[in-house]
């Protein structure tokens, strides 16, 4: 966790370049143990992109027995949930209602390329948290999955697929938190929900965040920073930026001000309960954000899967 002083450091994306050295022995060791096909005549696409694999390889810092042992428990918990199908068969309308308690897509990117997330603690007020509170834990475990799914299937891969600089691979997220006009005792209330949402990002979707900047943090942040600091591993602790109430600057560094939210001292008027707002080249390809269990793939488009 670093203060506003700190300049946010940029994590490296890495290149999928085929032939690389480790990234290869790594798919050897997984096709080895049943957990990776790659592409073969009867079947052009392999079983996990590059992408996706060199996420596993980021978070065990290369260390490829280490990153075969975190890849072997998600395809398990994967498999556990099976979430193939609890993604394909969702609910639309149920899908769309959960984007309410989450971090949500604004539509925009960062100066990467990098897709901007936002989650407003204070929109998820008493009369949401009821709700919330009314779901089975199973029901609400589900509801986070598919949203991550939402995130890995659809809008990484159609930013990827949009021009950034630097052309490397887009595979995770910049979030802002916004912690303005939230009590200690709503944090509380909520914070087993968060702690679902962030270590199961951390378990089974590596290296999906990037920097996340932590914004209008009140007075207690300290104590809640001690209650959650275990949610995340090292890396990605370091790249969490805790601001005051003038967060500005440190944002409009990492994001153009057309891309950026007005209440966050940019210029695009957006806010959490809006749906995405796409930019230009996003609006080249689709012509608003797709509802429900999509995915997004370079040559296909948008693929519906319900």
């Amino acid at each position: 966790m670093t203060g506003q002083s700190s300049v946010a450091a940029h994590s490296d994306q890495g290149q999928n370049g085929v032939g690389d050295p480790v990234l290869e022995a790594f798919k050897g060791k997984l096709a080895s143990d049943g957990l990776y096909r790659p592409p073969a005549h009867h079947c052009a696409q392999a079983s996990h992109d590059d992408t996706t694999l060199m996420r596993f390889l980021r978070a065990r810092q290369y260390d490829i027995t280490n990153a075969q042992k975190q890849f072997a428990d998600s395809e398990a918990w994967r498999k556990r949930y099976d979430v193939d199908n609890l993604y394909k068969d969702f609910s639309v309308d149920e899908m769309e209602s959960a984007r309410r308690f989450y971090p949500r897509w604004t539509g925009r990117r960062d100066k990467r390329g990098l897709p901007v997330y936002v989650f407003r603690l204070a929109s998820l007020d008493e009369s949401l948290r009821k709700e919330l509170d009314a779901l089975s834990p199973e029901r609400r475990y589900q509801r986070i999955i598919v949203l991550h799914e939402t995130m890995t299937r659809f809008v990484l891969p159609f930013c990827d697929y949009l021009p950034h600089e630097p052309p490397t691979p887009v595979s995770s997220v910049v979030t802002i938190i916004d912690l303005g006009n939230v009590s200690l005792s709503a944090m509380w209330a909520l914070r087993t929900h968060l702690q679902q949402a962030s270590t199961m990002a951390t378990a089974y979707y590596p290296e999906t965040l990037d920097t996340t900047v932590v914004i209008n943090s009140p007075a207690f942040f300290s104590t809640i920073w001690g209650w959650i600091k275990g949610w995340f591993d090292e890396g990605t602790r370091r790249k969490i930026h805790v601001l005051g109430k003038s967060p500005s600057d440190f944002l409009r560094h990492l994001i153009a001000a057309e891309d950026l939210p007005t209440v966050y001292g940019g210029d695009l008027p957006w806010i959490f309960e809006d749906e995405p707002c796409l930019d230009s080249e996003a609006l080249k390809v689709v012509k608003e954000m797709p509802k429900g269990p999509v995915a997004f793939v370079a040559g296909q488009g948008v693929i519906t899967l319900t």
